[in-house]
């Protein structure tokens, strides 16, 4: 986990003077339910023991100040200026699109930045980018908890999560759903977040993995995906398609027993594209349901399942990543699957403590034969969600 000392540090080493606090946001494993999110269907991820952290202090003014361990330049704003039109055309890019956007989010959801002061922050991270590990929502929670924090404005977790999607939607120009934020705002170690997309009720369901001696591999294929770009909005529309041609609201209000006629109905991929948000909605319910029944060891079925959906009916897989999830099964994992947005990023396993070492090695030596560049392979624990850490 990314050292709440050591970010005080640079803090320190950056503007000459203490900061006023550090607040973390961890990054997120989606254990089953993909792309489910934006259709307002179910969930559930886990926050992990990777996060990012945000030292901040106050200044006397409106202008905000941004430095990291990952960029050389800062990034300034005033309050005054900050509007979404500077985020969406490219005046304000890259990483620092993300914290501010959550506080132009924040001012549409009620806060008047008129009324806070500006501040310094300094923002470091060991949330790997593009490894389908939510290094976008573990910077944008850090900010918002910090900030909610700061300038004392009241929002609840809910609302916080809220404001990171809108962030995430209109700042950054990202089509996702409200999973990663709602994983690293309300995780719980050990625990994951049922999280009904729809009406935004959440659940922290115990996952039992320290009991059962079971890890959580990551594979991180080191294959770059961008959400913001094509494949992923492409899915999206393929969705809002099939649901607007099967007569539904959402691909939420359909289920197994509806796959029939929407084969009958829709062209092939529009139906494979519903077939898998469908089915995986069910898996998600059939994971909790399993977990509190059966235990962990139990999942193995769905986790597999997932990943078959994802390849051929969502086709948001790649080679590398079919490579690292039949690797990891052939050692004996109990289920794997990608994991994120697709299109690269990473796999997880659920693999028996004492295996992981052997996995890891057998996933690194099968990239090596089909002449991948290697993966990075580490294991995640699921870990509380986003808050002060200092």
């Amino acid at each position: 986990m990314t050292s709440p000392r050591s970010t005080a540090d640079s803090f320190s080493a950056h503007y000459g003077r203490t900061p006023d606090g550090v607040w973390r946001g961890p990054g997120r494993v989606n254990l089953i339910g993909e792309h489910t999110d934006y259709n307002d269907g179910f969930v559930f991820p886990f926050a992990i023991d990777r996060s990012t952290a945000v030292a901040v202090g106050a200044r006397d003014d409106h202008t905000v100040r941004l430095t990291t361990d990952f960029a050389d330049a800062a990034a300034t704003v005033s309050l005054d200026d900050l509007d979404v039109e500077q985020l969406a055309d490219g005046t304000l890019s890259g990483w620092s699109a993300y914290p501010f956007g959550v506080i132009w989010a924040m001012r549409h959801f009620g806060a008047d930045l008129r009324q806070v002061g500006g501040f310094d922050a300094h923002i470091a991270s060991d949330v790997p980018a593009g490894a389908g590990l939510s290094s976008s929502a573990a910077l944008m929670c850090a900010i918002a908890v910090a900030l909610n924090d700061e300038w004392q404005l009241g929002f609840d977790t809910q609302t916080l999560a809220r404001i990171g999607q809108l962030a995430e939607n209109k700042a950054v120009g990202a089509p996702t759903g409200i999973m990663d934020e709602s994983a690293s705002l309300f995780g719980q170690r050990d625990h994951g977040v049922f999280l009904d997309c729809r009406s935004l009720d959440s659940e922290v369901i115990e996952l039992g993995f320290e009991a059962a001696g079971l890890d959580v591999l990551v594979m991180n294929t080191r294959v770059d995906h961008a959400h913001a770009t094509g494949g992923y909005a492409e899915r999206r529309a393929s969705c809002e398609k099939g649901a607007r041609l099967m007569g539904v609201k959402s691909l939420r209000d359909l289920d197994v027993d509806d796959l029939g006629r929407a084969e009958r109905e829709l062209d092939d991929e529009t139906f494979r594209r519903v077939r898998h948000i469908v089915t995986e909605n069910q898996r998600v319910l059939d994971t909790v349901r399993t977990l509190r029944t059966e235990g962990p060891a139990a999942i193995g079925d769905l986790l597999n399942a997932s990943h078959i959906s994802m390849r051929d009916d969502f086709e948001i897989s790649v080679a590398e990543l079919d490579l690292a999830v039949e690797t990891a099964q052939a050692c004996g994992a109990i289920g794997a699957r990608m994991t994120g947005g697709g299109f690269g990023g990473a796999a997880i396993a659920l693999v028996a403590h004492d295996r992981v070492g052997e996995t890891a090695d057998a996933v690194m030596q099968a990239f090596a034969d089909a002449g991948y560049r290697a993966p990075e392979c580490f294991t995640v624990h699921p870990d509380d969600g986003a808050g002060r850490a200092l």
